[in-house]
């Protein structure tokens, strides 16, 4: 781990999961069950406001940060960042994997002494749990629905968020990976 500062230990590190989503108006359509041979209609809805869900997750110990922002870009970054930095145990270090985004890229938001961020190899959204989760909020919390604006967008968020990470063992089922266990 050429990216690691070198008076780090390795014993006393955190891996975490970071992402950010899009949620809006114009929503997630899914499948719905129904009696067999009725077809159920789906809501989707025209208009086109809209929020970020930036969340990060630490499987090792079943917790994660979830901050929803108005807009996605490098201060927004460093919100959560902040945010992931101050529930990083004293003692240890975080490594923050990452997408690629040009936002997590700059220079400006390695501004934490215990972060490391590690960018995941360019277009592999496979290899970070946070899709998973993206998925699972939007088919059980988000889908179908229709909001009245922006607040009920963010309260729809939080509440959604808020759910999946109090469901004890939620993160660590979801998100665990072999190749990240240091």
């Amino acid at each position: 781990m050429e990216r690691l500062p070198s008076n780090i230990d390795l014993q006393n590190t955190e891996v975490w999961f970071q992402d950010e989503a899009r949620i809006g108006q114009r929503g997630t359509v899914t499948r719905l069950w129904a009696l067999k041979g009725t077809r159920p209609r789906a809501i989707r809805q025209q208009q086109f406001k809209y929020t970020y869900l930036f969340g990060a997750v630490c499987p090792a110990r079943d917790v994660g940060i979830g901050l929803v922002l108005p807009v996605c870009n490098m201060d927004a970054m460093k919100v959560h960042l902040e945010h992931i930095s101050a529930q990083i145990p004293q003692g240890k270090h975080g490594i923050i994997v990452l997408d690629r985004a040009g936002w997590h890229m700059t220079p400006q938001v390695q501004i934490f002494s215990n972060l490391t961020l590690l960018p995941l190899p360019p277009a592999s959204p496979e290899l970070n749990p946070c899709e998973l989760i993206w998925k699972c909020l939007r088919d059980r919390y988000l889908a179908n629905r229709c909001y009245n604006g922006e607040e009920d967008l963010v309260e729809a968020c939080c509440t959604a968020w808020n759910q999946f990470t109090t469901t004890q063992g939620s993160i660590r089922s979801l998100c665990s990976r072999n190749w990240s266990d240091l």
